[in-house]
């Protein structure tokens, strides 16, 4: 399909250089018309004209379809492929939820949500002072946050 877009598109940019060289250009336009029949250069100009938009009015029939095919064509894949995404994300979420448990664990509020319950810890919790944690050290020079250095700090009042 590609291909024929392609090859579609080249012949209408050839069609249109074409015409613009016949429109603008008089001498090879009575030159063209002169290869015709034996009509007078009137009836001739009139037939060049003619066939010019036959053949423009073809191909511009011919690009509208290709370019909607195309372009059907498309959606369809990117509909499969939307439906295959969601295939396997309902294969993960399948796969990551255990046999005996429910999917929504907690209880839920007025609201909606959903308030987990309280995990057990494995380890037991250490009291550590918040002042003896490191802090890092920025280098801001905002003296209101608690990170930078004591001596940047203004004095308390």
């Amino acid at each position: 399909m590609l291909a024929l877009k392609r090859f579609v598109t080249v012949v209408v940019m050839v069609y249109l250089l074409l015409a613009l060289l016949f429109v603008l250009a008089p001498a090879v336009r009575s030159t063209v018309t002169g290869m015709g029949s034996g009509l007078s250069v009137l009836e001739q100009e009139r037939q060049f004209f003619y066939v010019l938009f036959v053949i423009g009015a073809a191909i511009l029939a011919l690009h509208l379809l290709t370019e909607n095919l195309d372009s059907v064509l498309l959606r369809r894949t990117v509909t499969q492929n939307e439906g295959k995404i969601n295939e396997l994300k309902a294969k993960l979420y399948d796969t990551q939820q255990r046999p005996g448990t429910p999917a929504m664990s907690g209880a839920r509020t007025i609201d909606g949500r959903v308030t987990e319950p309280a995990i057990p810890s494995t380890r037991p919790v250490t009291n550590i002072p918040a002042d003896d944690l490191p802090r890092p050290t920025f280098p801001q020079s905002d003296p209101s946050l608690p990170n930078t250095p004591p001596a940047e700090r203004p004095p308390l009042a």
